[in-house]
């Protein structure tokens, strides 16, 4: 069974994923993971991230992989930690809106999704990545929330200029942020994490029943 969890930044898709698949005993793929992996060796190397086809050929070459405790791997390198910089936040999305890149990661990600049971979240995962995934989830809260949320994962940046990044990131991601016609939506605004995953694991159960 394939679970997507799509929804914009800030909404718990992160948290929401690997706390479900940790409960269903399902392998956890965090796409986001994989762009940022790609921009980070992009930044590295000197490639121009603005040459998309450039990108694409690095992301070709260069497959992110993930070990068995969710560490993610790039060119023999373990990058975990080195992609949640700021810096990588700011230029991910640069990397991302290339649909060259875009359509290499996504037949990876298509890849890492066929062996067994597995959560995916992203961005378009229900629409274009897994569109015939049995469970769609689409997780949305309040902007005021998804910058508070943010800011407490990453307290070295200010709040301000993290809103301002979330706001810039939404206006970006508009084009690719529709919830696919068959997914459940979840406002986390006002719910916690084991809530979420509660819904979400009785959905599972309800897919599997049938």
């Amino acid at each position: 069974m394939i679970v997507a969890i799509d929804g914009p930044a800030g909404a718990g898709k992160s948290t929401v994923a690997r706390a479900l698949a940790e409960r269903l005993g399902f392998r956890y793929l965090d796409t986001g993971a994989m762009y940022r992996a790609v921009t980070w060796l992009a930044m590295q190397r000197g490639v121009d991230l603005g040459d998309a086809n450039a990108l694409a050929e690095l992301a070709r070459a260069e497959q992110v992989t993930f070990d068995g405790d969710e560490r993610v791997w790039i060119a023999g390198t373990d990058v975990t930690s080195s992609i949640r910089g700021a810096r990588i936040d700011r230029m991910v999305p640069v990397v991302a809106r290339h649909p060259p890149v875009r359509e290499v990661m996504r037949e990876r990600q298509r890849q890492l999704g066929k062996d067994g049971d597995v959560v995916i979240e992203g961005r378009d995962i229900g629409t274009v990545v897994a569109p015939s995934a049995e469970v769609k989830v689409y997780l949305t809260a309040d902007r005021a929330e998804r910058a508070k949320r943010r800011s407490a994962e990453r307290p070295g940046i200010g709040a301000d200029a993290l809103a301002t990044d979330l706001r810039v990131r939404d206006e970006k991601d508009a084009e690719r942020m529709q919830p696919a016609q068959d997914a459940q939506e979840i406002d986390t605004t006002n719910l916690q994490v084991e809530d979420v995953v509660e819904r979400i694991e009785a959905l599972v159960r309800a897919r599997t029943a049938v």
